[in-house]
């Protein structure tokens, strides 16, 4: 399962609330992009300038670490990810990985949030974590470049039958409520069992 939407829609939180409610395992790029940072690796240090600016990692970085992450045994059971793929390349890069394990996504859960909301929380949360990507001018190119590249990755997902929009906006058990019931109306075998 991917989770999809513009930065502050609540995607990392709720891929923790979605994962612990089917045991399977989160992956935030963003927090291993962090992780790395704060640990001033050469892949942090890559990656730094660009997250700064509100650039994306350059697809190549990306691929590598996500390739890395989903051949380790605790996603053998099945995985969320947050905040990957954020191109079309990606996407293709993703599904030559699935591939190779005859994996393939089952569902692709977007929240949507307006855009002013966004703004506020982020800087919100800017003042709050002292994040180096949260300041409004960074705030606005991400949600551009939300806008303009996610944004296609989600209609090639949605040709495929995979999307589920959910509004992002409120207490954070609405939207887990809203998402959980979403999935199980458009994807009733994904609430069946615990996958």
């Amino acid at each position: 399962m991917l989770i999809i939407g513009p930065p502050g829609s609540g995607k990392g939180t709720q891929a923790q609330e979605i994962a612990k409610k089917h045991d399977v395992t989160a992956i935030s790029t963003g927090d291993i992009f962090r992780e790395n940072v704060k640990r001033k690796t050469l892949l942090g240090i890559e990656a730094k300038s660009y997250m700064d600016a509100g650039d994306f990692v350059p697809d190549s970085v990306t691929n590598r670490m996500v390739g890395d992450r989903l051949s380790e045994p605790d996603v053998d059971d099945g995985f969320l990810l947050d905040g990957y793929p954020r191109t079309t390349a990606q996407v293709s890069y993703l599904d030559q990985i699935l591939a190779i394990g005859e994996e393939k996504l089952d569902v692709v859960l977007q929240l949507t949030v307006d855009d002013e909301e966004l703004i506020t929380r982020l800087v919100h949360r800017a003042k709050e974590t002292g994040r180096s990507d949260d300041n409004e001018s960074v705030i606005r190119h991400r949600l551009a470049l939300y806008h303009d590249q996610t944004e296609e990755v989600i209609a090639m997902y949605e040709a495929r039958g995979i999307v589920t929009r959910v509004n992002g906006s409120g207490d954070i058990s609405e939207v887990t409520a809203r998402i959980l019931a979403s999935i199980r109306t458009a994807f009733p075998p994904l609430e069946s069992g615990d996958s």
